[in-house]
């Protein structure tokens, strides 16, 4: 406390209130974090571009861009050429792969897919229990190679899953471990 004295009462008593504030605001901040609303929170669509493009990588947009607008954040193509003007057009869903590639000199095609299970979970992006393959599903929590196998038999017996309570039916697969699966899994419609 020996640089306290060069500072008079008023300011010692200024500088202990302005530490109990920020103590304050940082419990306030850690302990008690804002809750905002599910609504309110934006969700970033994940894109990622690969091929015959500038910049390969994957992208963040606010909302589902167009193909053009995917490939033109990926640096554009690498070398002129034409797509069909009609494919960019169309929105593209979070979790997407675009795969471009060169056909003839001047002609590309976009194959458009689904990125990799992990890059998915990375982002957050829910895996379709119809699509995934063993070695995705053994990406989850608390799913080893033999559970893996019994979801995609059960999926091959039932042709589909028509939702993701179905997982329920599987041996292993009680609630407990239901509730840790859910939030990382989705089933698409048809």
């Amino acid at each position: 406390m020996n640089h306290l004295r060069y500072l008079s009462i008023g300011q010692q008593k200024v500088l202990i209130v302005l530490g109990f504030f920020l103590l304050g605001t940082l419990f306030l901040k850690f302990y008690y974090p804002s809750q905002t609303p599910p609504e309110e929170i934006t969700k970033e669509v994940v894109v990622e571009v690969s091929g015959e493009v500038q910049k390969p990588g994957v992208y963040l947009f606010q909302q589902p861009p167009l193909l053009k607008e995917a490939i033109e954040k990926a640096g554009g193509l690498k070398e002129r050429g034409n797509f069909d003007p009609d494919s960019f057009s169309e929105p593209i869903r979070t979790g997407t792969l675009l795969n471009v590639r060169k056909e003839s000199p001047q002609e590309f095609r976009i194959k458009i897919e689904t990125m990799e299970a992990y890059k998915l979970l990375v982002f957050h992006i829910p895996l379709d229990l119809n699509r995934v393959s063993v070695e995705d599903l053994c990406l989850l929590p608390g799913v080893g190679e033999s559970l893996a196998r019994e979801i995609v038999r059960y999926r091959e017996k039932r042709k589909a899953f028509r939702s993701i309570e179905e997982l329920k039916n599987i041996s292993g697969i009680g609630d407990k471990k239901w509730e840790i699966l859910k939030p990382f899994l989705t089933v698409s419609p048809g």
